[in-house]
């Protein structure tokens, strides 16, 4: 009877051991997506009423997962009984990240100037600005369960050969780490200028070392929220690339010599155009 239990505890104790390595994998390969995830979620998160920026944050961060709780279990399934589906989610996703990647420095390089809003004479009243909050939360919850789908499948692809208990153990670490850890980050970087203007007003000197450190703070801000982006797109390239050069054989051997990292980025910057241009030439087609 005891050494029925010790082994049982030995089965649990490789089990979870099998998770946390694997996890790490699944972790790396998702590292791009997350970057991603941080960048566009900070950006929604901010330019709100300073009082407002927490509430409208775990509004989302629930939204997000529920967002995991209706993805996991559809990935699982899957995963159990048409495994060949992942793979293609996976290198479907690959296309959508690669087209991602490839629109943001098209629209860097060519930017597309929108008209100028029409400005209301009267201030919004309060039920607008509650509407105008509660559909920024809706886009950024959709945005999420986009980049969940992502997440999750790239997750499943870098264990999809091991059992059941262990895709489960180590896809849910990673889709609860994406919220947990992503949200938690973002709710730092959302709060770093109230930060600032905390030690700005610390003290009634006009050029003391806590003013100098609030506006390094407040000014910090939109440059961490566009760095972000700039290295959420890079590596959207990164993570794409990757996927068609391990589960395309053709791209996998091609160009043995040249380092995978490069690698990856041509393919993934080459597919994303390939993808930004059929997807611009169908747009003018329907328009037409």
């Amino acid at each position: 009877m005891a050494s029925g239990f010790f082994a049982v505890l030995d089965d649990v104790a490789t089990l979870l051991d099998d998770v946390a390595t694997m996890s790490k994998v699944a972790t790396k390969k998702t590292a791009g997506i997350l970057g991603d995830d941080l960048a566009v979620n900070a950006e929604k998160a901010s330019g709100f009423v300073s009082k407002r920026e927490i509430p409208v944050l775990w509004a989302i961060t629930k939204g997000s997962l529920l967002n995991k709780i209706i993805i996991l279990p559809i990935a699982f399934l899957l995963s159990a009984f048409l495994p060949i589906a992942v793979t293609i989610i996976l290198i479907l996703g690959g296309l959508y990240l690669a087209y991602e990647g490839a629109e943001k420095i098209y629209e860097f390089i060519f930017p597309h100037y929108h008209e100028a809003p029409t400005i209301k004479e009267e201030a919004p009243s309060k039920k607008d600005i509650l509407e105008m909050e509660k559909e920024k939360i809706k886009s950024a919850i959709l945005t999420d369960f986009i980049l969940s789908v992502e997440i999750v499948i790239i997750a499943l692809g870098t264990v999809i050969n091991e059992p059941l208990t262990t895709q489960i153990g180590v896809v849910t670490v990673v889709a609860l780490l994406a919220t947990v850890g992503v949200y938690g980050i973002v709710a730092l970087i959302v709060r770093m200028d109230e930060f600032g203007l905390r030690l700005i007003n610390l003290n009634e000197e006009d050029n003391s070392f806590s003013d100098k450190v609030g506006r390094f703070f407040v000014n910090a801000l939109p440059i961490v929220i566009k760095s972000l982006a700039v290295i959420g797109t890079i590596a959207l390239l990164l993570v794409s690339g990757g996927i068609f050069v391990h589960n395309v054989p053709f791209l996998h051997h091609i160009f043995p010599s040249i380092p995978s990292i490069l690698l990856e980025f041509v393919i993934g910057l080459a597919v994303g155009f390939v993808v930004l241009l059929l997807v611009k030439g169908i747009k003018k087609i329907f328009k037409k």
